[in-house]
């Protein structure tokens, strides 16, 4: 029986590599696509430009670190790139950096990382052009993980700066 099944699958799978290869030969018309290679992350969903929406689907708020480091590295900067441009395009924003720490470590080490991970974000932030009197830290420490457990992927999505859009700044 299983016998069976294996060849049923590799049948069906042969089936399908002759259908995709009989495709490619095809003398039909080739139907244009639309270029979407520069489309943005939440193209074709309803989002307000500037919203807060716009910034977490388009922009992306959270930064990661590695172990015991407040040194940012390129995906990082990348990111904050990314938000320094939409703060300078809206700038009626105020923001909150938000440092956190995983869970190895003494707490008055994790609030000193979690510290140091969100000033270093938030320098970057302001020699990217962002106003510094836009900006405020917190330190959270291990105190709010995003994933509890003895793994180094929990620990992993716990070393992180996220900003925070807040209240306009009337600008």
């Amino acid at each position: 029986m299983a016998y069976l099944a294996a060849r049923g699958l590799r049948g069906g799978m042969m089936a399908i590599g002759l259908v995709l290869a009989l495709a490619g030969c095809s003398t039909m018309e080739k139907v244009a696509s639309p270029d979407v290679t520069d489309a943005p992350v939440g193209a074709g969903v309803d989002i307000p430009a500037g919203s807060n929406e716009d910034f977490i689907v388009n922009v992306g708020r959270r930064i990661y670190f590695t172990e015991k480091s407040a040194e940012l590295n390129d995906t990082a900067r990348v990111t904050l790139d990314k938000q320094a441009e939409f703060l300078a395009q809206y700038p009626q924003w105020k923001i909150k950096v938000e440092g956190f720490a995983d869970e190895p470590g003494t707490a008055e080490f994790n609030m000193q990382l979690s510290q140091k991970r969100a000033e270093v974000t938030r320098a970057y932030l302001i020699s990217k052009g962002v106003a510094p009197i836009r900006t405020r830290i917190k330190a959270f420490g291990n105190t709010e993980l995003v994933k509890k457990c003895a793994d180094v992927t929990c620990y992993s999505q716990n070393r992180r700066a996220v900003i925070v859009l807040e209240g306009r700044s009337g600008a």
